[in-house]
């Protein structure tokens, strides 16, 4: 299974962060961050890179949910979502697969929990 389920779309590289934005707030996530990378990497280090930027989603019930029968799972929150310009100048948005992602605490309490926001995430995707 991959650690990740993605997507080339059809629209422009901004159109594909306003579509992703809206469809995730559509199956109950908000944007809490958002990371430009390419401008991150140019300011630090100088380096030209493709437009990408990680958007960092949260659902607080879920959240909620995570945190209670793991304390530690902070760390693999928030659920990014990456839209990126591909180099033939087509765009993906990529999401991460929670069912992964959470496999790898060995806590049988947060399949559940991963299995819902996996549905979720994959909805919000196929919408995108």
């Amino acid at each position: 299974m991959s650690y990740y389920f993605a997507k080339t779309v059809d629209y422009t590289f901004d159109e594909a962060i306003e579509k992703a934005t809206a469809e995730m707030k559509e199956v109950g996530f908000g944007i809490l961050t958002e990371i430009d990378v390419k401008e991150t990497l140019k300011k630090k280090i100088d380096v030209d890179f493709r437009k990408y930027k990680i958007l960092g989603a949260c659902n607080p019930n879920f959240a909620h949910k995570a945190l209670s029968v793991e304390d530690k799972i902070g760390v693999l929150l928030p659920c990014n979502v990456i839209v990126q310009e591909l180099e033939d100048g087509k765009v993906e948005v990529a999401i991460m697969n929670p069912m992964e992602a959470m496999s790898v605490v060995k806590n049988e309490n947060l399949e559940s929990i991963a299995s819902e926001v996996n549905g979720l995430l994959k909805a919000a995707l196929e919408k995108i």
